[in-house]
């Protein structure tokens, strides 16, 4: 055994540890640098689904029913992957309107009805109360383990104020108290406790692996191992089959896997983290796939452990709930043991702390409240701050939720094992499900269909699952449970109207959910809803559709700003109430306070706000206090949303105008840029043109002038001058052919003459063209052709003048002597390519992009071989032309290869 004050000391070790990692969530908060803004931290969140129960009694399930412990843990993998758009919606109605619980929720859907939204708090008190219950429970087992002399030895029950479970609790609601009760407006994150439970779903985690491990490979020699031995055990093999020695209880399955979907998001404190704390949608995308692995992860050695401790105890009469903990112990490992409770200690902490928290706000907000603005004392006390006698029920509100739970815990805890608590909890959460989901997809449902369709549903619930369970404890007589009620047979609660063949947990949620939807869905098509009905329908429904700026307001009358400001003063604070009408002003460019317009907006952020501190009903009787308003008929509603409509049509109608000119301007800016490029274009070809044009031009002029001059000049000279002339005034011709050219290709007015081309003649014929140049440079030429003709489409007189340009420009550009050009050809399925190599001194990375521009020329300034620069860009235009590309590759001082590709069809 342990000393208990050595467990009581680790505990409460965790919980300051708790109180650490919670304080420094705020800290961080306080400085602007959110750790719970993280996808990761959102998504371990989640695993707050993962209990005590998960933590001991799945181990206890899987030692009785086998792999009937999955079913709780597919519905929530189902529910992440499938109906993540259901969520994400849920999210932003939340965030848009300030949701703070799944009462708020369901309340505010159905016109903001206070009596529905008390409703499902009582629900949701009652139901959570035993699984309050169960986490005592676990705690207390465990607890009772490690300080017993022997493991089978059971704790007696002791006298509460001698009862260490009682003492566990009232420390869970200080600590709750001090996390969860601190800031009145619930719409404010709860970071540090957020940032607790991430930590906490780590420390289960890895305390329960450490178990699973140690079971495994430490008392046995690995999974095949402990599946060998239980095979070979007829009572267990049947374990490891759906069928568990008789028929597939289908029924059974599908149960458990849609009571664990709808609890996964309807329980108050899965709501809480999934919902209310989140702090991006985008969160959701990580969490998606994070939490259903963390399932798989913490779910990994649940049936080895409880296999692991059949074998090992041998028929012993050993709760199987605390394998956890007592194999470690049996097996002489005291340090894993206690490492092991706490990680149930950590499962059960993150549970009961946000369902305190979640459910505190439920009862303040949606039964106290609403009783509070009923008494003539409170409406006295107009102007005085309430922000700490909220605070105030708020606590006590976790601490009595706390003290149900443990008294329910002894009068019902030990007549159960820890699933049975658990589910009978689920059961009480699914009736949420037809009035949540109907109310965010369904327009017509109404307040009346809802409120009668929970009620319904949870007179059944009572009625089959949760009395049963205290006749069972012996809180009831027998005969409730074997006669019927007034020794009717026919309403035996668990053979409800003689309904026979199923478990007493789905015979509950079958009967429950009939008279929650049959309730819910015919009263809501036997009358229509009404304008405040209507308006909240819209609003819910078509969240996606309305955005902070075209949201329609369904609100009519008359306010004042001081009116509206004392209100909120006296809810939230005076320094808060003034923060948030000066951010409004500013938002509403109105320059202070006393300039703000008392519209329908103003009173509609104010009840938004106050939704946050009070609830979305209690907020609505509030503002309708303070304010002269007019009731709204469906009619109304239907004007409003016209009148938005409207607004919001001209509103797009404006944007799309503005766009519309921002694209004229654009396109107009463009245009004068473009404009203003050509008229430089046009600057420099004609400087270009006129500068080649004269340089000729004065050659010619000169020589012309020395012969007329000197009648005298030798004939040999004279020929000479004459032979330049001849030369430059060909030059001249050249010229001003290729700026013609040039100027009918880019005007679109040259003529081309296509015909079918065998590219291999004609580039052997432009290579027999050019072979006197090579032969005067003393280059070699070697041509590489395919086999096969590669013909086009395209007017071959153009191709020639291309390969002609590449073939003298290369010859150019070669050394003198030892001047190589490669010109080689080749095909693809789409085209074919051809290229012109010389082993010239290449071309430098910053001309290379120039040297394809009008009257540009490659090469040292110095010894620029002779051209006009137009024949690349003449080139390269033609090419283009049939659909091709023109290009170059080369590197300073290692040649140059000019490349062109056709494609077949030109």
């Amino acid at each position: 055994m342990l000393s208990p004050l050595l467990v009581v000391g680790a505990s409460f070790a965790y919980l300051l540890l708790l109180f650490a990692v919670a304080s420094f969530g705020d800290w961080r908060a306080a400085r602007g640098r959110s750790i719970i803004a993280n996808p990761w931290t959102y998504a371990l969140s989640l695993a707050v689904y993962c209990s005590a129960w998960t933590y001991f009694g799945s181990v206890g399930r899987a030692a009785s029913g086998g792999i009937w412990f999955l079913p709780i843990y597919l519905g929530p993998t189902l529910a992440m992957t499938l109906g993540w758009l259901v969520l994400r919606k849920m999210i932003r109605i939340a965030k848009t309107y300030r949701i703070t619980s799944i009462a708020d929720f369901i309340g505010s859907r159905y016109g903001k009805s206070p009596l529905l939204a008390g409703l499902v708090t009582l629900i949701a008190v009652v139901g959570i109360v035993p699984y309050i219950a169960l986490q005592l429970k676990a705690i207390s087992a465990g607890y009772g383990l490690l300080t017993a002399a022997s493991l089978s030895e059971l704790p007696v029950p002791a006298y509460w104020a001698r009862d260490s479970t009682f003492y566990m609790a009232l420390a869970l609601a200080g600590f709750t108290m001090v996390f969860g009760a601190r800031h009145l407006d619930s719409a404010e994150r709860h970071e540090g406790l957020v940032a607790a439970m991430a930590f906490e779903s780590v420390v289960k985690l890895i305390a329960f692996l450490a178990v699973g491990l140690f079971v495994v490979y430490g008392l046995f020699n690995g999974l095949a191992d402990v599946f060998a031995r239980a095979h070979a055990v007829p009572d267990l093999a049947k374990l490891l089959r759906l069928e568990q020695g008789g028929n597939f209880a289908w029924t059974q399955w599908f149960a458990l896997t849609l009571l664990s979907m709808f609890s996964v998001i309807f329980l108050p404190r899965q709501f809480q983290v999934m919902v209310v704390e989140n702090v991006r949608e985008r969160h959701l995308r990580r969490a998606v796939w994070v939490f259903p692995l963390y399932l798989l992860a913490i779910n990994l050695f649940v049936l080895p452990i409880a296999l692991g401790g059949l074998l090992y105890f041998d028929g012993a009469k050993l709760n199987a709930d605390n394998f956890v903990l007592s194999l470690p112990l049996a097996a002489g490992q005291p340090a894993l043991a206690l490492f092991a409770f706490i990680g149930g200690l950590s499962a059960a902490t993150g549970m009961v702390i946000v369902e305190t928290i979640a459910v505190s706000t439920m009862v303040c907000n949606e039964l106290v409240m609403p009783l509070l603005l009923r008494t003539r004392h409170f409406r006295s006390e107009a102007g005085h701050d309430l922000t700490r006698l909220l605070l105030l029920i708020r606590r006590a509100a976790i601490l009595g939720v706390l003290v149900l739970g443990y008294v329910y815990f002894h009068l019902a805890g030990e007549a159960y094992a820890l699933v049975s608590i658990g589910l009978i909890s689920f059961a009480a959460v699914a009736q949420f499900a037809p009035a949540v989901l109907g109310g965010l997809y369904w327009k017509g449902a109404t307040r009346r269909g809802a409120l009668v369709g929970l009620l319904a549903g949870f007179v059944m619930w009572c009625y089959t699952l949760m009395l049963p369970s205290l006749a069972k404890s012996g809180w009831l007589p027998d005969a409730f449970l074997t006669q019927g009620l007034w020794g009717l047979r026919w309403l035996r609660p668990e053979q409800l109207f003689g309904l026979q063949g199923l478990d007493n947990l789905t015979h509950s949620l079958f009967w429950s959910l009939l008279a929650n939807v049959g309730a819910y869905v015919g009263l809501s098509l036997w009358r229509a809803p009404d304008g405040q009905e209507s308006s909240q329908a819209l609003l819910f429904v078509d969240v996606f559709e309305r955005t902070s700026t075209a949201r329609p307001v369904f609100w009519r009358g008359r306010a004042t700003v001081p009116d509206l400001l004392r209100l909120c003063e006296r809810f939230m604070g005076v320094e808060r109430a003034q923060a948030l009408f000066a951010a409004y002003a500013r938002q509403a460019g109105a320059s202070s306070l006393s300039a703000i317009t008392p519209d329908a907006r103003l009173v509609q952020f104010v009840e938004t706000q106050l939704s946050g501190a009070v609830g979305s009903a209690s907020a609505r009787v509030l503002v309708a206090s303070s304010v002269d308003e007019e009731t709204l008929t469906p009619e109304d509603v239907l004007r409003i949303l016209d009148e938005s409509s409207q607004l919001r049509a001209h509103s797009l109608a404006l944007e799309e105008k503005s766009a519309s000119l921002e694209r004229a301007t654009r396109e107009l800016r463009a245009a004068n840029e473009q404009l203003k490029s050509l008229d430089r274009l046009k600057d420099d070809f004609m400087s270009s043109v006129t500068h080649e044009l004269r340089t000729p031009l004065t050659s010619i002029r000169s020589l012309a002038e020395l012969m007329r001059d000197d009648p005298a000049m030798d004939e040999a000279r004279r020929s000479q001058f004459i032979a330049i002339i001849v030369s430059e005034t060909e030059r001249l011709s050249r010229l001003v052919n290729q700026v013609l050219d040039m100027a009918k290709i880019e005007s679109g007015h040259a003529e081309w003459h296509n015909a079918e081309v065998d590219m291999g003649v004609l580039v052997q014929q432009a290579v027999a063209t050019t072979a006197e140049l090579f032969r005067e440079r003393r280059t070699q030429v070697t041509v590489s052709l395919p086999d096969a003709p590669l013909v086009l489409l395209a007017d071959p007189d153009r191709l020639t003048q291309v390969l002609l340009n590449l073939l003298s420009n290369a010859a150019k550009f070669v050394p003198v002597p030892g001047g190589r050009v490669d010109v080689s050809l080749r095909r693809d399925d789409t085209g074919v390519t051809l290229v012109v190599r010389d082993n010239g001194p290449g071309v430098s990375p910053e001309q290379q992009a120039l040297i394809f521009e009008r009257f540009r020329q490659g090469g040292d300034a110095a010894n620029r071989p002779q051209g006009t620069g137009l024949g690349l860009p003449i080139s390269r235009q033609i090419v283009e032309h049939f659909g091709g590309r023109l290009w170059l590759e080369s590197q300073a001082g290692q040649g140059a290869a000019f490349c062109f590709r056709l494609p077949f069809k030109t």
